[in-house]
């Protein structure tokens, strides 16, 4: 039933160490502009705060953070970050991937963000919901139909 085989952040690896190797073999240095290296950082550091807040929101919940057991979840987190984006601690790897693409500058880069997405979704997040829905069903459709799954 759950399809996850890699933790998440080990996903996001993988697509950096894509990201690089496709500067490397595709040099082109087209996103140039002044105060790059200042948006990377906002990119990272919005990233990395974008995700723990994810963190905090399930801490506070008491409920499991461990993206192979979500039959673990003993609650919907529904509060905080929540609010705005039904995953945050993917949309905070995403950004993340994004300062990387923009700190290496290579426009081929951009290609593999579609493909992030499209792996998270299919191999993490369906698969998380449809547990959800298991679980939460009523108060996971309604939370589902008012918070969109990235942003």
């Amino acid at each position: 039933m759950f399809k996850l085989k890699i933790p998440p952040v080990a996903v996001s690896l993988v697509f950096l160490g894509l990201i690089w190797l496709t500067d490397h073999l595709f040099s082109n240095e087209v996103l140039a502009f002044p105060y790059k290296n200042w948006l990377v950082g906002v990119l990272l550091l919005l990233g990395a705060i974008v995700a723990l807040l994810g963190v905090w929101e399930f801490r506070k919940k008491s409920t499991t953070v461990n993206p192979h057991k979500p039959q673990n979840t003993s609650d919907l987190v529904d509060s905080g970050i929540y609010r705005l984006s039904r995953n945050p601690m993917y949309l905070g790897l995403f950004l993340m991937l994004c300062a990387g693409i923009l700190y290496l500058g290579n426009v081929y880069n951009l290609l593999v963000l579609p493909l992030f997405v499209c792996y998270m979704n299919c191999f993490q997040i369906i698969p998380e919901e449809e547990v959800m829905l298991q679980k939460f069903a009523g108060d996971f459709k309604a939370y589902k139909n008012e918070v969109r799954r990235w942003i």
